[in-house]
């Protein structure tokens, strides 16, 4: 029933931000308004005209019914077509907001000209040619040129890479596409659309709702309120009402975050027409880069807090312009070292004038400026950054999204990885394998070559439960293979378990007419839906049209009937979404019979076992539902070891009848309906570990980097699964009691440990069950403390804590955007063996950067060295005989020394790159080893150098320096 509200929907949220086209596009030749209940116009918006486009809503979407909507909008529940969509955001332009972002050209040639290493050049340019030195001057200038254009040619295309990266790695969002379900990115999106929100999604546009389930948004963003709002779909307001933007409990908007539940909706406003594009707009402009004074406890502005404001934003510039304080702190190191070279410079051109006591001579002055230049590594950050820049666009190609550029240079000396399991190590292809129903027996699939097929595989049953059949048993109950699934699942023990598993569940299972089955939802839910569509007990049967929330992707043809005519059908009143704290779900259903109209009310609940045994007080067996006590709870939990130690995720199904009189189940408590549960079985799923994981963890022991597990499953599943891929060995009896005991452990046991205890196990664990997001942020701590550098994975919204806390934070591109946010960079594949790729190619780009970083500055002390030295060679008037003329100096500045680095910095990885431990981060690039490198090559190249030139002059040559044979020659040059 649709609710029209008479009144306003609160009054502590946010001034009304509401305009004419804040439910669509604007008239042609018309400019955007923002009109507030007080009457007035902010200019700033007012006064941006936007492009103009034909209006899609005849009136704000809060006022129409969603059915209005879809109607003039022109889709419905299926979804547009593929050429439809490309065709909108071709018409009404992509889903992203404008300005303060893309490639300014005149913005990276301006970096180019004005920066302390080009400064430095330009000044020696304007000394030379001030003196008249013009062969000099000229080879300067074109050093500039040359510096200017390769530079600018180079940024520019790291600076597109970017763009394109930042493309890749831009939040995603889950819409419906001709009938089925498509990730795709946010600007991509359509008006029209029909996008599905879950908690953790960022919402990607203006969205009427069209469906909830306990939905609530964060809207601090937009309206300021601090607290979630509470979504409602069928509610509509009037036009007579003055409903601000955010008291609008009918619509979702665009950069909200999901806190709780899912939802679903249409697309009515995109990119800069949505609430945060107007925002966005009227805040046009990049941050001041001007500090503000403080003023005192009164409010108090002084002269002395100008003055201080004043110096900080002149401190703030000057280490910007030198590089002190932007990019990351490679770059911040080298930028540095080049300020220090340049003081070394300056003092080395003094030394130069001063051993030819400060003469004018223009080849003295002209030969210091040289000298000068000789110990600045100008190639050395534009090096750095194009190095930086290739390796994200190699990373790309190897399935990993760089959004940090620190975690570049990070990646190199990870000690630790931390993964989850389902999807990253394994497949996340969840498989129901066995099924345990105490009030009958246990069901096993076998032989399954498509997951989403359930017509696909062998069906067993067998009455023993898993504990006996993990021994001999007796022959009347050995597995018997299934013919006929109707003599089974109309028992009603099976029934009642078969009913849990269905309409507790999320995902949906559609045999297409083309005969191809598609399924959609969380893995986990597939898997289980799955299993009981194998017995004719699929949600899509069992539910109500009106119900039916994640059936919009089927067409009229794909409905299924109901079960038969003596059924009912079930219609959903209630739902309680899994939670990571309470780890299980429960959904409240009322049954209508089909043959007397009769009603009657069921809470459906699964989850994790402990947590499912502690909402139950009964359980259905062979002799009826009887009192859970703690022997027939140890006797739940000795199944769930058994199903668990074959390496399968077990979770529990209870149900029970309702009998609360609610009106209104929104803000119900859950602790209300999750209580006086029936426990009806167990059923165990197994995601298969990739193929590629077992390899990967080998090669990342290989390379000196430890691997642990944190997973949500149980103890002895999460065991198994380590075991396969080698986390942990296989023969753990061989492994002393205590190593193993705190080689594998549950949160619970782990966050029972203080500090001080942790730090006095032997090792950390590699394995950790039942984990919960705070124990993985301990862990991370507990890493830190043992001076480990670490790497973590992703991918909910409780993970942001832990990903933050890492050293790189590793978001699965599935994931939230939340969890996408705090991560450093984003495997798209979810695959481990990617982080393994990022890691090797982290330590090629580290080694990479030694080498340039080698080859320049070794080539500097041997400049150094042999200018220096030279100038002990004096001619008949006195001065200096320069063992290299400064054209020579310049030559080796733009030749031999910064094309050379840009190749070394693209270097193949050398075949032991992940065969020796991770790098000293603390050490850096200059490494002892490095220093020493640096100084050897530098002598011995000076040596070298001064040795051909004492040879030629005193070996083969008269010793006679003659003079004036820095400028040009003449006869007593002659050696």
């Amino acid at each position: 029933m649709t609710l029209r509200h008479q009144g306003g929907m609160g009054t502590g949220r946010a001034p009304n931000l509401s305009s004419p086209n804040a439910y669509g596009r604007q008239p042609e030749n018309t400019a955007t308004t923002s009109t507030h209940t007080n009457g007035e116009t902010p200019g700033t918006i007012s006064e941006q005209p936007q492009q103009s486009l034909p209006a899609l809503l005849s009136r704000p979407a809060h006022v129409l019914t969603a059915h209005e909507l879809a109607k003039q909008l022109r889709t419905n529940p299926e979804g547009l077509s593929e050429d439809e969509a490309a065709g909108r955001v071709k018409q009404y332009g992509r889903n992203e907001l404008q300005g303060g972002g893309g490639t300014s050209v005149v913005h990276i040639l301006i970096k180019q000209i004005v920066n302390a290493m080009m400064l430095v050049l330009i000044l020696a340019m304007a000394v030379s040619l001030a003196i008249k030195s013009w062969i000099s001057g000229a080879v300067v200038a074109a050093v500039v040129v040359i510096n200017i254009i390769v530079g600018f040619l180079q940024e520019y295309a790291a600076e597109k890479t970017m763009d394109s990266l930042r493309t890749l790695s831009s939040p995603t969002a889950s819409v419906v596409r001709a009938s089925q379900t498509k990730v795709i990115p946010t600007a991509e999106i359509a008006p029209g659309d029909v996008v599905e929100l879950r908690v953790g999604d960022t919402i990607p546009a203006d969205i009427r709702l069209i469906e909830c389930m306990n939905f609530e948004t964060d809207e601090a963003l937009l309206t300021g309120e601090s607290l979630p709002v509470a979504k409602e779909a069928e509610i509509v307001y009037t036009e007579s009402q003055n409903i601000g933007v955010g008291d609008r409990i009918n619509l979702a908007y665009s950069s909200a975050t999901v806190t709780k539940g899912r939802a679903k909706g249409y697309v009515y406003a995109t990119g800069m027409d949505t609430e945060i594009g107007r925002i966005a707009q009227s805040l046009k402009g990049k941050n001041s880069r001007v500090r503000r004074p403080v003023p005192k406890e009164s409010g108090k502005i002084t002269w002395g807090a100008y003055i201080r404001a004043g110096a900080g934003t002149v401190k703030d510039t000057v280490f910007r312009f030198l590089g002190l304080n932007v990019g990351t702190p490679l770059q911040r190191k080298l930028s540095q070292l080049a300020l220090v070279l340049f003081g070394v410079a300056v003092l080395f051109a003094i030394v130069v004038l001063a051993a030819n006591k400060f003469t004018s001579n223009s080849d003295v002055i002209i030969y210091a400026v040289a000298t000068g230049l000789s110990m600045i590594p100008a190639s050395l950050v534009v090096v750095l950054t194009i190095t930086m820049s290739m390796g994200t666009k190699r990373m790309v190609q190897r399935n990993v999204i760089v959004r940090n550029m620190n975690a570049l240079e990070s990646l190199g000396a990870v000690t630790n990885i931390c993964s989850d399991k389902t999807g990253t190590l394994t497949q996340g292809k969840m498989v129901a394998k066995r099924a345990y129903i105490p009030a009958y027996g246990t069901f096993t699939v076998d032989d399954i070559s498509n997951p989403n097929n359930p017509t696909v595989g062998k069906l067993v049953y067998s009455p023993a439960s898993p504990a006996e059949t993990a021994d001999e048993v007796p022959d009347d109950a050995k597995p018997i293979p299934i013919e006929n699934v109707g003599q089974h699942a109309y028992e009603p023990a099976v029934k009642a378990f078969l009913l849990v598993g269905s309409l507790c569940n999320l995902a949906t299972v559609h045999h297409r007419k083309e005969g191809e089955w598609t399924c959609r939802g969380d893995p986990t839910e597939i898997g289980i839906q799955v299993f009981v569509t194998r017995f004719n007990f699929g949600r899509l049967k069992l539910m109500a049209p009106a119900s039916r929330t994640e059936s919009a992707g089927s067409t009229p043809e794909e409905e299924e009937p109901p079960l038969n005519d003596t059924e009912a059908q079930w219609h959903l009143q209630a739902e309680f979404p899994f939670d990571s704290d309470v780890k299980r779900m429960a959904v409240v259903f009322q049954r209508r019979a089909f043959a007397d109209g009769s009603t009657s009310q069921m809470v459906f609940m699964k989850g994790a076992v402990e947590r499912v045994l502690e909402a139950c007080v009964s359980m259905r067996t062979r002799e009826g539902d009887v009192e859970i006590t703690e022997e027939r709870k140890d006797d739940i939990l000795t199944n769930m070891e058994a199903l668990a130690k074959d390496g399968l995720r077990v979770l529990a199904l209870a149900s029970r009848e309702s009998n609360e009189d609610v009106q209104e189940w929104r803000g119900y408590p859950r602790e209300k309906v999750e209580q006086g549960m029936t426990l009806l079985g167990l059923i165990g799923l197994y995601d298969p570990p990739r193929l590629e994981s077992y390899q990967s963890v080998k090669k990342c022991h290989q390379a000196g980097i430890t691997v642990h597990m944190l997973t949500g499953d149980h103890k002895a599943t999460a065991q198994a699964i380590a075991q396969q891929v080698g986390i942990i060995p296989k023969a753990l009896y061989k492994v002393p009691p205590h190593i193993i005991k705190a080689v594998v452990m549950t949160a619970a046991e782990f966050d029972q440990l203080t500090d001080e205890q942790v730090d006095r196990l032997p090792v950390l664990p590699l394995v950790v069950a039942r984990c919960a997001p705070q124990t993985k942020v301990r862990m991370v701590e507990a890493l830190h403390r043992r001076n480990c550098f670490v790497a973590m994975t992703g991918d909910g919204v409780n993970d942001s804590p832990s990903l933050k806390q890492a050293d790189v934070g590793i978001a699965m591109g599935s994931g939230s955007d939340v969890a996408k946010d705090a991560a450093d960079i984003v495997l798209t594949d979810d695959n481990f063996a990617s982080i393994l790729n990022a890691i090797e190619e982290g330590r090629r780009m580290f080694d990479n950067i030694k080498k340039f970083v080698l080859h320049v500055l070794a080539e500097n002390i041997a400049q150094a060295c042999t200018l220096l030295i030279g100038l002990a060679f004096k001619d008949q008037s006195g001065l200096s005989v320069f063992p290299l003329a400064p054209v020579e100096i310049l030559w080796i500045i733009l030749v031999t020394s910064g094309l050379p680095d840009m190749g070394l910095g693209l270097v193949e990885a050398t075949p032991d790159v992940m065969v020796r431990p991770p790098h000293n981060r603390h050490q850096g690039i200059f490494s002892n080893e490095i220093l020493l490198d640096m100084l050897f090559y530098g002598l011995w190249m000076s040596a070298l150098c001064l040795a051909s030139f004492v040879l030629v002059m005193y070996g083969w040559g008269s010793g006679d320096l003659g003079t004036g044979c820095n400028n040009d020659w003449n006869p007593s040059c002659e050696t």
